[in-house]
């Protein structure tokens, strides 16, 4: 069988992993960051937690994500097969990735803004949701554009307890000892991985509009 036959049989079935695996890889971004940002503002104000949250993270994210989809069905008492525990295993890795990112961008604010907001009348919260965070910006996008590249790469790894996305093509290729699903792959989750760079570089953009940009040459 031809590649152009093989991918000309297999587009739907490609089309609905592929669909999955933007689902399962965007998802726990969300929620991931939703997370992180009272845990990363939490580290910012306590010195004393900082270092432990920051350490914990670390340690979190160092677990291998394999055993981390294996042990979870134990946890939750769910069905190894199903979805929620990759959901659930890469909102902790990217929790866990953000925390300190959050808190490095809210340190990141001048002193003389925060005390101008406070000046102003400014509460904690309204601080935060108004000045500080529209600040901290750049520094949260750019954790998540690596948290975002990670966990296309990461939700593969599911393939081999059979959550289907388009690692399902890399086990199916090395399976058949053919070459086309592998490449299809691989291509299709640089492709997600490039979306998802551009949309979170395009938002980061238009939330910061004081921002220089570079011109082109």
């Amino acid at each position: 069988m031809t590649a152009a036959e093989w991918l000309r049989r297999n587009a739907g079935e490609i089309a609905d992993l592929t669909a999955w695996h933007l689902w399962l890889s965007i998802l726990p971004l969300l929620i991931g960051l939703l997370v992180a940002l009272p845990l990363g503002r939490l580290a910012h104000r306590s010195r004393r937690l900082y270092p432990m949250l920051v350490a914990l993270a670390g340690l979190v994210y160092t677990v291998p994500s394999l055993a981390l989809f294996i042990l979870l069905p134990k946890l939750l008492g769910t069905r190894i097969l199903d979805p929620v525990n990759v959901v659930i295993a890469l909102s902790v890795y990217t929790t866990a990735l953000l925390v300190r990112v959050v808190a490095d961008g809210l340190a990141a604010v001048p002193a003389d803004v925060i005390q101008s907001a406070h000046a102003m009348g400014y509460r904690s919260h309204q601080r935060l949701i108004r000045i500080e965070l529209p600040i901290a910006v750049p520094v949260i996008a750019a954790g998540l554009r690596v948290a975002a590249v990670s966990n296309v790469s990461i939700v593969s790894m599911a393939a081999l307890l059979g959550v289907p996305q388009l690692g399902s093509l890399f086990t199916q290729g090395f399976q058949l000892h053919f070459f086309t699903p592998i490449v299809t792959g691989v291509v299709l989750s640089l492709v997600i991985a490039l979306v998802l760079d551009g949309l979170i570089l395009l938002a980061g953009h238009s939330l910061t509009p004081w921002q220089p940009r570079r011109s082109a040459r």
